[in-house]
């Protein structure tokens, strides 16, 4: 390793792990459950959402019991995980999370392919929220 190899290692910004929807301590910065309001008024309402910073995005999402392993396989094909949260009723609750940066286009896409998806199944989409880590800056 050369000289110059060691002055870029010593100024370089020390790396911050990546933002997963397993990371821990973050808060809902952003929600949206009624269909009648645009997610750019969503958005535009929450103090605490950092457009730069990535989030995580999670549908709320009912399903037929039968049908959430389908559901899994066609939301896994765009890197979305799909996690079962327990019974509501005769239909299943579960969350869709991914995690992008946000911003109104994209958070209307998405809440228009999960409603389709979750009607094609038999079931329905709640809404859907943001979060990210406190004072998000990264």
């Amino acid at each position: 390793m050369g000289l110059l190899d060691r002055l870029r290692d010593l100024v370089k910004k020390p790396k911050i792990p990546g933002l997963t929807i397993d990371t821990p301590g973050v808060e809902i910065v952003a929600e949206a459950f009624d269909p009648a309001e645009a997610d750019s008024s969503v958005l535009a309402r929450s103090p605490a959402w950092v457009a730069e910073a990535p989030a995580i995005l999670r549908h709320h999402l009912k399903l037929p019991p039968e049908k959430v392993a389908e559901a899994t396989a066609i939301l896994a094909q765009d890197g979305w995980e799909l996690r079962e949260q327990g019974p509501d009723g005769e239909l299943t609750l579960a969350h869709a999370l991914r995690v992008q940066t946000l911003d109104a286009l994209h958070c209307a896409q998405e809440r228009s392919r999960m409603a389709g998806l979750a009607q094609r199944l038999g079931g329905d989409s709640v809404g859907w929220d943001a979060l990210q880590p406190s004072g998000a800056s990264t």
